[in-house]
């Protein structure tokens, strides 16, 4: 498969224009194993971020909690190195950011994409994307982290997984974009919303990332409970209001991983 860098220069010179964003050198490969380890190899070896890490191919992609992520030709593999300096119980924060300005940009496009809790970007009830942040992180402090992202644009996806080709089609729409133009969106949009954490604090992060959410108001049952998701906070958990069989209510927040909830966002239980 071939990729533009004149094409993506392009597009990625407009975006920065309207996002008022600095663009970051980009290294592009064919095939590597994976683009996380490949950032933090180059920052190793003393390139400076922001800088992209952008593979056609993955044979070893990884997602959060171990999973694999299946990483053929067709799809978008990369990676943004940053250096935040944020506190380390702060690293929820990355997550926002770049699931945020991701799906503003895509938003922008006339692509209807939400977030499902705590790092997917939803298409269509569908998982179109995902992320995974890694951080080094010295006296308390992330130094250095690194924001790999995986969206699908042409490639085959598992059953609940979509694609922006698929989208297009299922939808009649004419809005599909290159895989030139989705890299300078999913660039711009990681950088967009870590410039917006900055400048706007926490809490607009946060108040940007929540109005995405899939899942708010949903109903969940954890155990012999009933329950309704009422947001998350700052820390990455997820609030959750339960009543009991003698309908007592209860706050309880659960941290990512604790609780499956289905891309319909409705009727999930407590692992």
């Amino acid at each position: 498969m071939n990729f533009s860098l004149q094409k993506y220069q392009k597009y990625q010179q407009e975006l920065s224009q309207i996002y008022h964003i600095d663009s970051s050198k980009l290294h592009i490969f064919q095939t590597i194993p994976s683009t996380n380890p490949k950032a933090w190899e180059l920052l190793d070896s003393g390139e400076n971020p922001p800088f992209t890490v952008m593979a056609l191919k993955q044979t070893v992609g990884r997602g959060q909690w171990g999973k694999t992520w299946i990483s053929s030709e067709g799809g978008l593999y990369l990676s943004v190195m940053v250096q935040p300096n944020i506190a380390l119980n702060d690293s929820f924060h990355l997550t926002m950011a770049t699931a945020w300005g991701i799906a503003e940009i895509l938003n922008s496009y006339g692509f209807p994409i939400f977030i499902k809790w705590s790092n997917d970007l939803i298409l269509n009830k569908r998982k179109l994307g995902g992320i995974k942040i890694e951080s080094r992180s010295q006296k308390n402090l992330i130094k250095y982290a690194v924001i790999g992202v995986g969206i699908n644009w042409i490639n085959p996806v598992p059953e609940l997984g979509i694609n922006l080709q698929s989208f297009c089609e299922e939808t009649d729409r004419n809005n599909f974009i290159s895989l030139e133009n989705l890299a300078a969106i999913t660039i711009t949009g990681i950088l967009y919303g870590y410039q917006q954490y900055f400048d706007f604090g926490t809490n607009y992060i946060l108040d940007n990332y929540q109005s995405l959410l899939n899942s708010l108001g949903k109903k969940v049952h954890l155990h012999d409970k009933t329950g309704v998701i009422t947001g998350v906070l700052e820390t990455g958990q997820l609030q959750v209001k339960l009543k009991n069989s003698e309908q007592i209510e209860q706050i309880i927040n659960l941290v990512p991983g604790q609780i499956s909830i289905g891309y319909d966002s409705c009727k999930r239980s407590i692992n």
